[in-house]
């Protein structure tokens, strides 16, 4: 059984996964709100930080695996680079 994407939610994150925010923040998504499109809310797994918010569509996040949160954990900068290089070296949208 499969469950159908909402196009506004391209990832699919749902209360309780975690997700990348626009700052490269793990972040565990607390809530989800129908808000001129779908808006994520959660708390940073780096410093506790809260409501961390990102619109579903329009900010690209992914989710990320509790795994690499220890990673980021260990080393934000290092981390941000890299997605920040990965990023860069994508086609443009559109």
């Amino acid at each position: 059984m499969s469950e159908a994407t909402d196009p506004r939610n391209p990832a699919g994150i749902r209360v309780g996964d975690v997700y990348e925010d626009c700052f490269f923040h793990p972040v565990l998504c607390t809530g989800i709100e129908d808000n001129c499109g779908l808006v994520l809310s959660g708390v940073s797994l780096i410093d506790g930080t809260y409501p961390r918010s990102c619109d579903a569509l329009y900010c690209a996040p992914v989710r990320i695996p509790v795994e690499v949160v220890m990673e980021i954990k260990r080393d934000l900068a290092a981390y941000e680079a890299r997605r920040k290089a990965e990023l860069a070296s994508e086609p443009p949208l559109g």
